[in-house]
């Protein structure tokens, strides 16, 4: 009966968190939440869940990753190829195909889509789906958008391995994404590897106090949109999420994101990490610090420390995203591949070729790449 009782509470909070994320996109601009992104929110049933849904069509330009495909698969892989500057010659050549797959990306019809369970985050977390469940909302989405290709993204082959056999056997095809690293916790402890000590001495400094979920302010997240563009943004790529205060504030406030922050003795945060839970997996979506300071505080490093530490005191897998990979696997991180799993049966015969190109493409070309150099 406990389990059960659990279950319902967690299928209720779920519930909550999906309509308040409905009434964020009612009450505001798609781009006054997420600068970079223009979509439909609204909600779809699976099974005993309500989900979040969002709406991509072909009235709509190019948008972000999150709901975009050939923004995933080519804008954002040619700005990975930076992790690839060792070898120029294999980078020029990536990119020249990349430039030429881009008409057969779009030829896919992915852009236009519905995309359950999708919260906007980048790294998402996959919801636990039977084959019955599957066809259902599969069905009923054929039904209500007939045109729309239908993805569900962040499907690793590691913590999701029965529900993407599932997603084979009612019609998906699984299409690689990237190389995430897992830190697995649930059945037992991850060894506690020397740069993860090294991490947490840093961490149990005096010069910054870490400040926990409740103990953040509303006046804080103007702060945290900064440190989040500073690191995600203007560091990496703008083509990442980007997330406004007022998104971030909204998702703290319906218990989506839970925040950990490192403040320094004025009381100004310096860092900051925002979890995103489902089930026994998390991910930290979120994370930002102020890149004008000194390396050797080690900021990113604190932050990494206390998403581990929170794995270990859950028994949690942590869903370490992808990038920077030799220090994820320094610290327990394991590889794992990202699939998204993409309906497309009812598309033109079209489509459907062009499909098939890019999945073999992925899986012939993509998976080596990124298993071999490690990204």
């Amino acid at each position: 009966m406990a389990a059960i009782s659990t279950t319902m509470i967690s299928t209720r909070a779920t519930a909550f968190q999906a309509e308040e994320m409905v009434r964020a996109f009612k009450a505001h601009p798609a781009s006054a939440l997420i600068g970079n992104l223009d979509t439909i929110v609204t909600m779809v049933r699976a099974g005993s869940q309500l989900l979040p849904l969002t709406i991509n069509d072909w009235r709509r330009s190019p948008t972000c990753y999150l709901c975009c495909p050939s923004v995933a698969y080519i804008d954002y892989a040619r700005e990975e190829l930076r992790n690839l500057a060792e070898s120029p010659a294999t980078m020029q050549i990536l990119n020249g195909f990349l430039r030429l797959a881009m008409p057969l990306m779009q030829a896919t019809g992915f852009d236009h889509q519905v995309q359950p369970n999708n919260w906007l985050m980048a790294t998402n977390i996959g919801c636990t789906l039977g084959c019955l469940e599957i066809q259902q909302v599969t069905q009923e989405l054929l039904t209500s958008h007939p045109g729309k290709a239908i993805v569900w993204r962040s499907l690793n082959d590691v913590s999701d391995r029965p529900t993407i056999t599932d997603f084979r056997a009612c019609g998906y095809g699984l299409y690689p994404a990237r190389q995430v690293y897992l830190f697995d916790c649930r059945k037992e402890q991850v060894r506690v590897h020397r740069d993860e000590r090294r991490d947490m001495a840093l961490l149990i400094q005096h010069d910054l106090t870490v400040v926990e979920h409740q103990d953040i302010a509303p006046a804080d997240f103007q702060r945290i949109e900064l440190l989040y563009a500073k690191l995600y943004l203007q560091k990496y790529t703008s083509l990442n999420p980007q997330y406004s205060a007022l998104w971030l504030q909204q998702m703290y406030e319906a218990g989506i994101l839970q925040f950990c922050g490192l403040r320094n003795r004025d009381g100004q945060l310096d860092g900051i990490i925002g979890f995103f839970d489902r089930g026994d997996v998390m991910s930290a979506p979120v994370v930002g610090y102020d890149t004008t300071i000194d390396a050797k505080a080690g900021l990113y490093r604190r932050l990494m420390a206390i998403g581990l530490q929170r794995a270990r005191e859950h028994r949690l897998l942590y869903n370490m995203s992808a990038g920077a990979a030799s220090f994820k696997r320094n610290r327990g991180g394991a590889p794992a591949i990202e699939y998204s799993a993409i309906y497309n049966r009812h598309l033109s015969w079209k489509s459907r070729g062009a499909a098939a190109i890019v999945r073999t493409i992925l899986q012939k070309v993509g998976i080596p790449i990124m298993r071999n150099y490690r990204l």
